[in-house]
């Protein structure tokens, strides 16, 4: 008898792991995201405004490009496309306004902590990010989802909160949406973390 317990024991740990490992669609939420991450120059209140006129004239201008495209992939070339031509129109929206900031704007992967939105929440890992770094980026930054397109309400009257979500799979859509406590998300956060 003390020979099987063992077995079973092992047996049943291996079980319970698997069954709280994060399945595909739910480590799929990293890679079909894109994010929207703007840096401001300071945190005087000048810069911090800034910042959010540039983040509503992006949206504006390059959301529903974005909201167009077919999938991730495609969302991820438009952007690496339109990164001189986005750059540059940062720049100008700047010197519009009186600054003499410099900005540029890279796509790249940056760590993101848990973010709870007003209907969903993301789980901290590393995500595909659109980066504008207004001068030096010292000031505090404003994120949001740009694919799928989650904050396009913020600068358009006329698109709900949670339109994009439906870009999403309908497992990722229930990993994101569910208000109770999920032990896989947690887990997927801890894997996450192990190779931050």
């Amino acid at each position: 008898m003390k020979k099987l317990i063992l077995p079973i024991f092992a047996v049943l740990f291996a079980t319970l792991v698997m069954a709280a490992l994060p399945t595909e669609a739910e480590a799929a939420i990293y890679e079909d995201t894109i994010r929207l991450h703007i840096l401001a120059a300071s945190d005087k209140e000048e810069d911090q405004r800034l910042k959010l006129e540039i983040r509503d004239e992006l949206l504006k201008k390059y959301g529903s490009e974005l909201k167009s495209s077919k999938n991730i992939d495609a969302a991820k070339e438009k952007i690496e496309s339109l990164l001189p031509e986005i750059e540059s129109f940062v720049n100008e929206e700047i010197r519009e306004r009186g600054f003499s900031y410099k900005a540029s704007a890279t796509l790249s992967f940056e760590w993101y902590d848990t973010r709870e939105y007003e209907n969903f929440t993301l789980p901290k890992g590393k995500y595909a990010s659109l980066r504008i770094i207004i001068d030096e980026g010292a000031g505090k930054n404003w994120w949001c989802v740009m694919f799928p397109p989650l904050c396009l309400d913020i600068a358009t009257e006329n698109a709900p909160s949670d339109d994009g979500i439906i870009d999403y799979t309908k497992e990722e859509i229930s990993l994101i949406k569910n208000e109770k406590y999920n032990v896989k998300f947690k887990i997927l956060e801890l894997l996450s973390d192990a190779f931050k």
